[in-house]
């Protein structure tokens, strides 16, 4: 077992140094030729036609070894995605326990850092805040502000009456929600930010089409339920 290469990493294959039998040792000659052929392999997926069922399954395998802990559940595959967290594990080093004296110095820490409030610090920069106005101010301030002007008083509180009848918009066809985009959006955000483009471009796509797949199953359920309403309104 190795620890997991950082080209490994970024193509999403760090669950093959984990099962590998190279020493464990920097500059190993193996290493090169290997991340070369894993290198080709996401190559090949990325350029794979997106709806070949077997491309569509590696891709599905690829993801599940490159985050374990997302796909742990899965009937097939998460027994052997447990034991690579274990082995991912096994090759961190226990934290030591915090002490007492470590503990009082994180809350002093704490208690001198000041903490910026953006409304107080930043926003309110009200000249009055720390000596509030005196009666006779504040009143002479209200009538300044809110006395209405001869031309502005003629139309204050009148009914706008458009020069020309405001045609009804059609939102018949409009769903509100583009499920679409926000499927993208958040598929994107969950990829893994530390994954080279291509292989980002891998996973999102199959966030992508998760999140769709759900939805669709979502509808189907609620227009199955809607079909039964309907069928016991009618008797």
């Amino acid at each position: 077992m190795s620890m997991p290469r950082k080209a490994m990493q970024e193509l999403g294959f760090q669950a093959c140094c984990l099962r590998c039998d190279a020493p464990d040792e920097s500059g190993v000659a193996r290493c090169s030729p290997c991340i070369q052929h894993h290198r080709n392999v996401r190559e090949l997926l990325a350029s794979a036609p997106p709806d070949d069922p077997l491309y569509q399954l590696a891709k599905e395998i690829m993801a599940m070894a490159a985050e374990p802990h997302r796909y742990d559940h899965d009937e097939v595959h998460g027994r052997a995605l447990i034991e690579q967290q274990r082995l991912a594990g096994a090759l961190v080093g226990k934290r030591a326990k915090a002490s007492t004296d470590d503990i009082e110095a994180l809350f002093e820490q704490q208690r001198a850092k000041r903490q910026q409030n953006a409304l107080q610090d930043i926003a309110n920069q009200n000249p009055w805040k720390e000596r509030p106005l005196e009666a006779k101010e504040a009143q002479a301030m209200g009538e300044e502000t809110w006395v209405l002007q001869g031309e502005e008083n003629e139309h204050y509180g009148a009914r706008t009456v458009p020069s020309k009848p405001i045609q009804k918009v059609d939102r018949s066809e409009r769903s509100g929600e583009d499920t679409t985009l926000t499927d993208r959006i958040h598929a994107a955000a969950a990829t893994d930010q530390d994954l080279d483009e291509e292989a980002a471009e891998i996973f999102e796509a199959l966030e992508f089409k998760q999140r769709q797949s759900k939805r669709e199953e979502l509808k189907s359920a609620m227009k199955e339920v809607k079909e039964l309403v309907d069928d016991d309104l009618e008797f």
